[in-house]
């Protein structure tokens, strides 16, 4: 698919590097911060939603294009509640994907036409994220070690990785994870990531 991308752009822009995960794609951005990232919707080990909010503001130049073969409204309202500027659809030309890369580098906000609908309905029913509830739980409910976990994850970090770091066991990791979710009343890896996004833990 990358492949295919560079080849639509051509010589058209700089591309100034790749990656294939959240974590990879984290580290880049900060590290050559470039005018606009292409951004997978789905990742192996999380979302396009996750890369936006954890880069943050360590790379405040640089605005985020969603790219995916998914037109659900849900991956779009995620991605798009983000930080992101724009989802086009892997249907789109060459031509037109060099032009909405080139918008949203100016600062527009560039949308495949059905899809803008959803942006539209979205923002019309719920205006933004409600605040948690005052009794959720927080950092407190959890032990130092199921924090250590948290920030990993947060980070972008694979199970495999987060094992290698804290030199323990992929199944230990993963009960970590799942203790971490159920006393922080999530659900999934996704809701994790942006739970500790939201409150700066990365």
């Amino acid at each position: 698919m990358r492949a295919g991308v560079r080849a639509g752009l051509g010589e058209h822009v700089d591309l100034v590097g790749e990656a294939d995960d959240v974590g990879p794609a984290v580290e880049l951005v900060v590290e050559r911060r470039p005018d606009v990232v292409l951004l997978d919707v789905h990742l192996p080990s999380g979302s396009g939603a996750d890369v936006v909010r954890l880069v943050g503001d360590r790379s405040p130049g640089t605005r985020f294009l969603a790219l995916s073969v998914s037109d659900a409204p849900e991956d779009v309202i995620a991605v798009i509640r983000a930080g992101a500027r724009g989802y086009v659809t892997k249907a789109i030309s060459g031509p037109d994907l060099h032009d909405a890369v080139v918008r949203v580098a100016g600062g527009d906000a560039v949308f495949s036409p059905r899809l803008a609908g959803f942006v539209l309905d979205a923002y019309a029913a719920d205006p933004g994220p409600s605040s948690p509830p005052p009794d959720q739980p927080g950092l407190d409910a959890l032990s130092p070690r199921e924090r250590e976990v948290l920030r990993l994850i947060a980070r972008g970090y694979t199970y495999k990785e987060v094992a290698r770091e804290l030199a323990i066991s992929v199944k230990t990791v993963e009960s970590h994870v799942s203790a971490v979710l159920r006393k922080l009343q999530l659900s999934t890896r996704h809701q994790l990531s942006r739970w500790a996004a939201e409150r700066r833990l990365a």
